[in-house]
């Protein structure tokens, strides 16, 4: 790495300055932040960096890709779930649609920790653990013209020190578990329904019993009526009681106007194949995260600037989170590090960003510190959750948002506050660079 850095710096970059690019470690640096799953707000810093000043500038770009898409996506996918409602299985199927392997890597965890059940990314089910979930392709069912085409049995020759595979036998234990019907690669209704109907009340009396079906075109919402309904008949008629409840499940570059859509024209999809709008995140393509400077050698110091929403706050923080008494959070708070913790029941005099002109009183009934230690002297110094506890973490910091924060449209904004001693410090320092 410094040899290609001294091939692409100027000729007159010092030697010394290699020399001390080779010694750099992290062994000094101290990492605060929110336990990941959490749900943060505007302007709360969710990660504090301590260090050499060298060092830490050089974590700034690593540390921004790091959790800026991965944010978005969680965020995206949370946003799904909260329109699809707690009973829906969503399924991410975005890896075709992806910025690249890396980024359908990122994606498939992330919609995971959102909310999602399973992903049809294999590789992200290898690598981390989430449920793989999929169908068969349109080009696969278009590949057979006739039943003449399949062949009764085919056996494979044995691997080395194996045992013959018997394709039949080997099919027939995916279907006992995961026979899902295709509907709608030639017509729903004259086709894909009654073939799948006939093959599913087949394998029933084999003692198969099919996973679902699977929609991607058309009306989704009024098929998913239309099928069911089918579904119901056949299975009172032959007598087939799971077969009413079969699952139906819908792709088909769903959005979460999609979702509103079901939710208003009722439907009877249960699960739903999330894509494009996941993992591209169409209505906010980028998250605008940003590092900045707030102290040198314990002097906090401020970004200017006319538009408050772009000045920073200065020196190190604690960050509280304040509950009423429903326990929803009500307020994210900002201290200097060095002020007094405040107590649940205690009268609190505060300034919300956006009305730093005023103050204003609450009462929190809970306060929780936000920021954990996670990086020490160079070394991880607490266990890191499993990606089930994160994801777990994130449902139960979303359930506890009040409703009016919770709602997608026109949300109740959420107050960021300042401690009356941090907002002298700002305006102190405001009034120095003037």
């Amino acid at each position: 790495d410094v040899a290609y850095l001294r091939s692409v710096l100027p000729s007159t970059t010092e030697d010394a300055f290699f020399d001390y690019l080779a010694t750099l470690d992290a062994s000094e640096v101290t990492v605060t932040a929110v336990p990941e799953g959490s749900v943060v707000f505007a302007r709360v810093p969710f990660l504090q960096v301590k260090g050499p000043l060298l060092v830490v500038q050089l974590l700034e770009t690593t540390l921004l890709c790091l959790v800026s898409y991965a944010s978005l996506v969680a965020t995206n996918a949370a946003r799904f779930r909260l329109l699809a409602g707690p009973d829906m299985k969503l399924m991410e199927i975005g890896l075709r649609r992806a910025q690249g392997p890396d980024g359908a890597l990122s994606a498939s965890k992330y919609s995971y920790i959102g909310g999602f059940d399973c992903t049809s990314n294999i590789l992200a089910g290898k690598l981390y653990g989430i449920p793989v979930r999929g169908t068969i392709a349109h080009s696969f069912i278009m590949s057979f013209t006739s039943l003449e085409e399949v062949q009764p049995r085919v056996s494979l020759p044995p691997l080395a020190g194996g045992e013959p595979v018997d394709l039949p036998s080997l099919a027939e234990r995916w279907l006992q578990r995961d026979f899902q019907g295709l509907l709608d690669t030639y017509c729903v209704r004259r086709s894909g329904l009654p073939n799948f109907c006939a093959v599913a009340l087949a394998l029933h009396q084999l003692g198969y019993r099919a996973i679902g079906v699977r929609l991607d075109s058309g009306d989704l919402a009024q098929q998913s009526k239309e099928i069911r309904q089918v579904l119901r008949a056949c299975g009172a008629h032959f007598q087939v009681p799971w077969f009413e409840t079969i699952p139906i499940a819908v792709s088909n570059d769903i959005s979460e106007q999609s979702l509103e859509e079901f939710s208003r024209e009722g439907s009877e999809i249960n699960v739903i194949g999330v894509g494009t709008n996941l993992v591209t995140c169409p209505l906010q393509p980028s998250l605008g995260c940003v590092y900045k400077l707030v102290e040198v050698n314990g002097s906090p110091c401020l970004k200017l600037t006319e538009d408050e929403e772009k000045m920073t706050i200065p020196g190190t923080k604690t960050i509280y989170r304040l509950y009423d008494a429903a326990g929803h959070p009500f307020m994210d708070l900002m201290a200097l590090e060095e002020e007094p913790s405040p107590s649940a029941g205690q009268e609190l005099v505060v300034r919300v960003l956006g009305q730093l002109g005023e103050t204003s009183k609450v009462v929190p009934t809970t306060v929780e510190p936000l920021h954990r230690m996670y990086f020490r002297d160079g070394q991880v110094c607490e266990p890191l959750p499993s990606l089930m506890e994160v994801r777990n973490h994130a449902q139960v910091s979303l359930s506890l948002l009040s409703p009016a924060h919770r709602q997608l449209h026109e949300p109740q904004p959420y107050p960021v506050a300042v401690t009356e001693k941090l907002h002298h410090l700002l305006t102190q320092l405001q009034q120095a660079s003037q």
